[in-house]
């Protein structure tokens, strides 16, 4: 115990120093004379901006920029969160393009004078990622009719930036950020097309990222569908720039577009619903299907399983569980220890829901929504199915993850099925636990069977099963305490389980980002106590 702490102390004194020595390194002046290598070239490629809709939330009411305080906007008690959206510039994408471009330029070369030097906050990686990409596409405002005095200026600056991207971009662990920097280091390429290094070295981190984040099946090794969306539009406006500014457009880019898109068909379009699994919340992604439809890109996939998710459906019912393994421990930020958790939907409307995801890391709800009491599956001894560890200040990823094993799928027109196992209880409790859930449509009846196999009954376990429900949704107990009667708006359904106990407990829903309601979830619990134990429910449609 001494030494591993000693270990563990030492390991955080080099992580300390080495941030420290980095850190210092960068505030220095060889760092700026280091990415201060910039050429007299032009910005000979404009991409439009509309491109851009997928990620950017355009505004009906465009405003002028002089409708900006300009001279208070860049005040100093801000929070990070403003900061973050003053420095990116995405605000750009809001201006009327009749507002004046000598004002629109004057902030772009205040900003440059204060910020010349790099400085941690405002040249964070997504913050300039972001700023590059946007100086650029609104070049309309931030370029035109402009001085040639600030036009060296300003190519200077955004190669500089670029410059810093690319010595930040190998060292950085955040997939979702690496993708959105090599989009602003692709389109530097594409549009000072006179230095090949950015388009070069931005491919060539796009290649990396391809191979070492999405799996042979499309999805995110982190099975994050956030992230599958996000990589997808990125990808997406990637090509669209190729295309736009008349460069071949890379093969491996529109292999990987397919790929994601028959993920992103499977996960969204066919069923235009948020299944709330693994960081996922309630997001909507109608504006992105009319984005698609616009820009022609049609996805298709017929299949019941896909990255470990299975989805069953039909005209009135929809039946979804997650039987994939957790992601390995770098790709495990976003996941929710919900091996077996699954969601009914009827009539469009959820019936048994998880809970979602609190996407804020410094609040306490983040590593809460990671449990497995969030989720409608069992937990055993009030622990969760997979043990965390800190990643950093505020995140946690997986310690150990779990394995699902004997998963079967089965679709027919009057039996639905998906089963499978997880280890995820076996060294803490020596304990498997299986689940099945069969629908029989004419019947509009699901009965779920909970198995806890046990390697060693030396000692009883308690369990506890919980089914979660939207706010919304009305449940009552019967006088027999045998069932309860759940109210999804206009529909009845009754919960049945003979053999144990059945609750109705308060509960959080946090399927709104960042936000959370109070919600009830069905819980049973009992006391195993044999090797095999059965815990056997229905749901039937009254």
């Amino acid at each position: 115990m001494i030494v591993k702490k000693f270990t563990d102390n030492l390991s955080r004194f080099y992580f300390n120093l080495r941030i420290n020595l980095k850190q210092f390194y960068k505030n220095s002046s060889f760092y700026d004379k280091q990415i201060s290598k910039t050429k007299n070239i032009s910005f000979n490629y404009k991409p439009s901006p509309y491109l851009l809709s997928s990620i950017v939330k355009y505004q009906k009411k465009k405003y002028k920029i002089e409708d900006f305080a300009l001279e208070t906007i860049w005040q100093n008690n801000l929070n990070y969160e403003e900061f973050k959206k003053l420095n990116n510039f995405f605000w750009f994408f809001s201006l009327d393009l009749k507002s004046s471009k000598k004002t629109t330029q004057t902030v772009i070369n205040n900003w440059i004078n204060k910020n010349n030097l790099y400085n941690e906050k405002s040249w964070n990686f997504d913050i300039t990622s972001k700023r590059i990409i946007s100086w650029l596409s609104n070049h309309q405002l931030t370029y035109e009719d402009c001085e040639e005095e600030f036009k060296k200026k300003f190519n200077q600056s955004i190669q500089k930036q670029a410059n810093h991207l690319l010595n930040e971009i190998k060292n950085l662990s955040e997939v979702e950020n690496k993708i959105i920097g090599c989009a602003a280091i692709i389109l530097t390429g594409l549009a000072y097309k006179e230095d090949s290094k950015y388009l070069i070295d931005g491919l060539n981190f796009l290649k990396k990222i391809i191979r070492s984040s999405i799996g042979n099946n499309g999805f995110p090794k982190s099975r994050n569908i956030k992230q599958l969306i996000l990589y997808l539009k990125y990808f997406i406006i990637i090509r669209e720039w190729f295309k736009e500014s008349q460069n071949t457009i890379p093969e491996y880019i529109d292999e990987t577009i397919y790929y994601l898109g028959q993920s992103y068909a499977f996960i969204w379009q066919n069923i235009k619903q948020d299944i709330l699994f693994n960081g996922n919340y309630i997001s909507n992604n109608n504006e992105f299907d009319q984005y698609l439809k616009r820009f022609g890109y049609v996805f298709k996939n017929e299949n019941k399983e896909t990255a470990g998710y299975a989805i069953l459906k039909n005209k009135k019912i929809m039946l979804t569980m997650d039987i994939g393994d957790s992601p390995s421990n770098n790709f495990s930020k976003f996941y929710q220890s919900g091996a077996l958790s699954f969601e009914i939907i009827s009539n469009g409307k959820k019936l048994i829901t998880n809970c979602g995801y609190f996407t804020n890391a410094q609040n306490k709800l983040n590593k809460l929504s990671k449990s497995t009491a969030l989720q409608s599956t069992l937990s055993i001894e009030d622990h969760s199915s997979c043990d965390y560890k800190k990643l950093d200040k505020f995140n946690f990823i997986v310690k150990k993850g779990i394995r699902i094993d004997n998963k079967n799928v089965i679709f027919e027109d009057n039996y639905w099925k998906i089963s499978g196992s997880h280890d995820g209880y076996l060294k803490k409790f020596k304990t498997i636990h299986k689940r099945e859930i069969e629908f029989y449509p004419e019947q509009m009846k699901f009965i779920g069977i909970d198995k806890l196999l046990r390697k060693d009954k030396s000692k009883n376990i308690k369990f506890d099963i919980r089914f979660h429900l939207t706010p919304d949704t009305k449940v009552m107990k019967t006088q027999d305490n045998k069932s309860i009667l759940i109210e999804l708006e206009d529909e009845g359904w009754k919960f049945n389980c003979d053999n144990f106990d059945i609750n109705i407990d308060n509960g959080l829903y946090l399927g709104i980002k960042n936000s959370y309601k109070e919600n009830q979830n069905i819980c049973i619990s009992g006391i195993c106590q044999d090797d095999t134990q059965n815990i056997k429910w229905e749901i039937t449609r009254l």
